[in-house]
Formats: C-alpha cells, sequence, structure tokens
C-alpha cells in the first residue's frame, strides 16, 4: 500500500538531510518534489497543488528547534497537512433506528459484496443483531456470493427467488428485521461495469424508499483518479454519507485516498484489504498519513489483534508457557489466529521501520500451509508430547503432510527453540526467578 508514494517522499525529504535550517530554496526544491510524488501516485493536481502550497506556508513560516533537523521539521508537516487532505478526523458510521440500515453502493467489481460481509463481520464483534439483504438481482450468482460469505461470518441473509424487484426486497428485508429482533439491516445492492441512468435512477429509488441511516458508496483505489470521478458522480445522485476504499493491499499508487475526501467533501469511513473477512479497518486520517509517511501504524496493528485474540485463549496459553506445557495443539491455536488477523504484508506494513526495510521482500501468504500441513499430520499424542516424535515418526509426517523429512525437521527444531526460550523467560519471570528476586530485593 502507497509503496512508491512513500518511496518518492522519502526522497524528497533527503533533500533537506543535512542541511542547517529551511531557507525558501531548499523548501521550494522539496515541495516540487512532494508535489511530483502526489502527481505521480495518481492524486488529482489541483489537490496536489494545494496541499503543496500549504505545506511551503507553513515550511517557511516554522522555525527550526535546535533538537529538530529541518528534513524532521518538513515530514511533520507533510504529516499534519496529509491528514487534514483526508479528512482529519476518523468519521464513525451511524447506526440509527431499529434497525439501522446500512445501504451499500458501487460499480461491480469493486468489492461491493465483500465488503457487505465484511461490514457484517464487524458490526456483529459488536454484538450487533446483523441482517444483509440481497438486492442485486441481475449479476449471476450473486445472491449464492452473499449466502456464502454471510455463512462465514455467521449472519443471517434475506433473499426473494422470484422476485426482481430490488425496491420491494429491500422494503421487505427491513420488515423481516424488525419481525425477528434484527438491528442492522445491510442493503446489498446491484452494479454495474460503468455508471448509467438505469443504475443511478434504481439506487435512487432504493434510496428514497428505505431512507437509510447510513449510505456508503464502496470504491475500487486501485482506478485512482477514475475511483473519484465515479465518486463524484454517485455522489451528486444519491448523496452518500461516506467512501469505502477497497483492494488497498494492491494499490501501490493511493492517489484515491489522498484526493476522494477533497473532491467529493465526504468522508472515507472504512479501508479494505484483502478477501478475509477480518481485513477491514476503520479509516484513521492520521494513521494513514503515519504509513504513507513510513512510520507504521502500531495503534491499529495492536487493535486488530485486539479483535483476532480470544482472551480466554491467550490465558490459557500462557498458564501452558508457564508451565513448561506449550505443545503443537497449542503452536496451531496461535497460527490460527495470527491468520484471523489478515494480510501478512500489511501487517508487517504497520510495524514502524519495518515495512520500509521489506518493500522488496515477497511476502507468501501460503507460507504457514505447510507448518500447517505436518502438525495436522501429527496424531493426537504427537501434538500433545512433542518429545516422542522420533525419526521413523518424523518420517511417517512428512509423507502423510506431502513435504520433506528436512521441512519437517527445520519445524521441530523451531519449535523447540522456541520453547526452550519460553523456559528460559520462565526462569527469569515466574516465581523464584531472577527478575522476582530483582524486585523484591531492598523490600
Amino acid at each position: 500500500m502507497f509503496d512508491n508514494l512513500s518511496n518518492k517522499l522519502d526522497r524528497a525529504f533527503k533533500t533537506l538531510k543535512g542541511q542547517g535550517s529551511i531557507t525558501e530554496i531548499n523548501v521550494a526544491q522539496t515541495i516540487k518534489e512532494v508535489r511530483r510524488a502526489l502527481v505521480d501516485a495518481d492524486v488529482n493536481y489541483k489537490v496536489a497543488k494545494t496541499v503543496t502550497d500549504k505545506i511551503k506556508d507553513e515550511a517557511m513560516g516554522r522555525d527550526v528547534l535546535i533538537a529538530v533537523s529541518p528534513g524532521q521539521l518538513m515530514v511533520k508537516i507533510v504529516h499534519e497537512e496529509l491528514t487534514q487532505l483526508m479528512g482529519g478526523e476518523k468519521q464513525d458510521i451511524v447506526l440509527k433506528g431499529d434497525p439501522a440500515v446500512i445501504l451499500i453502493a458501487g460499480l461491480q467489481g469493486s468489492g461491493k459484496t465483500t465488503f457487505t460481509g465484511k461490514l457484517a463481520n464487524f458490526l456483529k464483534k459488536q454484538n450487533r443483531n446483523v441482517l444483509i439483504a440481497a438486492c442485486d438481482v441481475y449479476r449471476p450468482a450473486a445472491i449464492d456470493q452473499v449466502k456464502v460469505l454471510a455463512e462465514q461470518v455467521g449472519v443471517e441473509v434475506y433473499s426473494e427467488t422470484d422476485n426482481k424487484n430490488p425496491v420491494q426486497i429491500a422494503q421487505n428485508a427491513i420488515e423481516f428485521a424488525k419481525r425477528n429482533n434484527k438491528k442492522v439491516v445491510i442493503i446489498d445492492t446491484a452494479g454495474r461495469l460503468a455508471v448509467d441512468e438505469a443504475m443511478m435512477r434504481e439506487i435512487a429509488e432504493i434510496k428514497n424508499a428505505i431512507k437509510p441511516t447510513e449510505t456508503l458508496f464502496v470504491v475500487d483505489s486501485m482506478t485512482g483518479q477514475d475511483a473519484v470521478n465515479t465518486a463524484k458522480t454517485f455522489n451528486e445522485r444519491i448523496n452518500f454519507d461516506g467512501v469505502v476504499l477497497t483492494k488497498l493491499d494492491g494499490d501501490s499508487r493511493g492517489g484515491a485516498a489522498l484526493s476522494i475526501r477533497a473532491v467529493v467533501e465526504k468522508p472515507i469511513k472504512f479501508i479494505s484489504t484483502g478477501e478475509k473477512m477480518e481485513a477491514l479497518d476503520l479509516f484513521y486520517p492520521d494513521r494513514m498519513a503515519q504509513r504513507i509517511l513510513g512510520m507504521g501504524d502500531v495503534i491499529s496493528l495492536v487493535e486488530r489483534a485486539q479483535q483476532s485474540f480470544d482472551e480466554e485463549e491467550a490465558r490459557r496459553i500462557n498458564q501452558k508457557i508457564r508451565k513448561n506445557q506449550f505443545n503443537f495443539d497449542d503452536f496451531l491455536s496461535q497460527l490460527e489466529q495470527i491468520k484471523k488477523m489478515g494480510d501478512i504484508k500489511d501487517l508487517v506494513s504497520m510495524i514502524p521501520g519495518v515495512g520500509k526495510a521489506m518493500k522488496d521482500v515477497e511476502i507468501d501468504e501460503n507460507a504457514f500451509k505447510p507448518i500447517e500441513a505436518i502438525i495436522k499430520s501429527m496424531t493426537k499424542e504427537e501434538r500433545a508430547n512433542p518429545d516422542i516424535i522420533s525419526g521413523s515418526r518424523r518420517n511417517r509426517i512428512a509423507k502423510g503432510s506431502g513435504t520433506t523429512i528436512q521441512q519437517v525437521n527445520n519445524l521441530m527444531k523451531q519449535f523447540n527453540d522456541m520453547r526452550k526460550m519460553m523456559k528460559n523467560m520462565n526462569k527469569l519471570t515466574g516465581k523464584g526467578g531472577a527478575l522476582s528476586k530483582m524486585k523484591s530485593f531492598g523490600r
């Protein structure tokens, strides 16, 4: 996400490295590079010029403190201006009414239906009783897709096989929700390959009929300025409340994220990365600005972990580690928790400094599969007691998992090294350990 933009901004700031002060000449050179980086990232030219003019005015109006270099000051100013460009503060979705009704709109292929499933999952985790209304009556298998996604996240779908009127289906879904104590209804509507009058008229009719508490426009961020132009057209017809940017994991330019708020004057409310149902985040302009500038986003990483990890399971694992009883069942459980957090490369980019260092490293999303295959090829006894896994057992496990004996040996070595490290940590932190004794010393 934003790899090219981050790299070019980093090069722009190097202009000021080693400079003792900010001058009109070195600022002008830096601003020129920043503007070029934004335009290359497919940011609307007027938006790029406006924001760089603001950055220049801010830079020339500030004194450089002794403890802060001109380059550091420029990064701070750019961070502030990018944050304001993308909306300044997080904007929550509105969930008023009984039920609250959320209308989803967008072009076909924008990730609209997948987002519907992700949003249902997001709201369900907030203990809200969610219903999805399948109102795409045109695209083949659209209703089946909604049902598959809904089953994955454990929510109900309202659909009508014989009815081809999406306005009626949406109205009937809301009545069904009222009768069945559903607190949120998400209306998944049809898209088209391009904006046309029939599509606009239909989505406007649905909105007028159901009067949603929130209308979200879903846009594929990989389409760059086309995404901004489409958003503008939709907003003129249905006056949506917020934008959802999808496929950010595949977009190295990011111009849509930086332009859309300024051009459409509607907040970005969610960003979506990857296909996993957990890969959905609220949009925080300041955190996104940090990620663009290669500063990471530790807060979002922690929040993602809190959503994915089960507290009771964490306590159970902690107890087993303390008793030196951590086994392959526990290891497999931890792998499952990590996978729930979303795209691995996206997670890495949230760690300050790491994302930039690993920009050219390909991270294989299937890297866990051989490990899982090896562990699942073990017997229950072997998973519970790894010490009994002998050479002959390793041969059987390798054949059963479709891996090599070397891969099995490597996993066993890494697992044993990890257990030793955990054991040593227990010696330091457990009762009677060195750190415990140090804490009690002098009491």
